[in-house]
């Protein structure tokens, strides 16, 4: 008898051993796994993007060495229109200088690839969803937001690139978004701002970069921007490339916007909430 009873206790306790652990397979199943860290090379990612019930792509790159006991500046960098995240970290030699440099970049999607960053409104009736350029924005702040917190960034200093649409995206984000950024660089940007908003960035270090023969975006706008600067007195260089078409100046010239960064940072952290300046 007692050792029947033995036995009984012996499958009872091998059952329970048994269910727990069956118990454990299956929360490790369900439990999301951490991508391994890829540093070197272009890391395209997602993230499930709430207010456009839509898993959204970015990409970032993560110098190699990447040491979590340091922080690294961070470039946000906004892609041109009917561009993608990949192709504007693929421009040749950015992922080069930003190993050289030290730098994390990170390239949203900006919802998709004419969404404008918000720089041509928050909503239309022409557009489709109807409020692409909110939830363009939106993506951009949302990258910021998880590159900031998975990674070691030096919060003073941030920076925001873009070529074309994204130069336009550059101004109306950084703009909109003063207290963040360290330091600005539209390429050829396009946009719909006047140069008068400059009065809310005064303190804002800017690289202005621009082809004198862009037949898509015209030099003349560039050379308001940067007139409308040299008279608020602003931290700023413009470059103006000789015989420059729409493409060549946002290769060209991006040693120039690294070296130029590399002398401005911000004197106070930027806050993890981003706040809205007057519009």
């Amino acid at each position: 008898m007692k050792t029947q009873l033995n036995r009984m206790k012996f499958i009872v306790v091998a059952i329970a051993v048994l269910m727990g652990m069956q118990s454990l397979c299956a929360d490790e199943a369900v439990k999301p796994k951490t991508p391994e860290l890829v540093t070197g090379r272009i890391w395209m990612r997602s993230y499930d993007f709430k207010d456009a019930d839509t898993e959204m792509e970015y990409a970032v790159y993560i110098p190699e060495g990447y040491d979590t006991k340091k922080s690294y500046p961070l470039m946000v960098v906004l892609h041109g229109l009917n561009s993608n995240p990949r192709q504007i970290l693929n421009y040749p030699g950015l992922t080069r200088l930003a190993q050289k440099h030290g730098y994390i970049l990170a390239a949203p999607m900006g919802y998709n690839t004419r969404g404008w960053y918000g720089g041509r409104g928050q909503t239309s009736r022409r557009w489709d969803p109807m409020n692409l350029g909110e939830l363009s924005e939106k993506d951009v702040m949302n990258v910021l937001e998880i590159v900031r917190g998975e990674f070691k960034v030096d919060s003073k200093r941030i920076y925001l690139m873009g070529h074309s649409m994204g130069g336009g995206g550059t101004w109306h984000i950084g703009i909109k978004y003063a207290d963040i950024w360290a330091g600005l660089a539209p390429i050829a940007p396009a946009t719909f701002r006047s140069s008068d908003d400059l009065v809310k960035i005064k303190t804002t270090p800017v690289i202005l970069v621009q082809g004198d023969k862009d037949r898509l975006v015209p030099v003349r706008g560039a050379r308001r921007w940067a007139s409308r600067m040299k008279e608020l007195g602003m931290t700023h260089k413009y470059i103006e490339v000789k015989d420059g078409n729409h493409i060549k100046p946002a290769i060209t010239q991006l040693p120039a916007i690294f070296e130029f960064f590399a002398t401005h940072a911000k004197k106070v952290p930027s806050n993890k909430e981003a706040s809205v300046s007057d519009e």
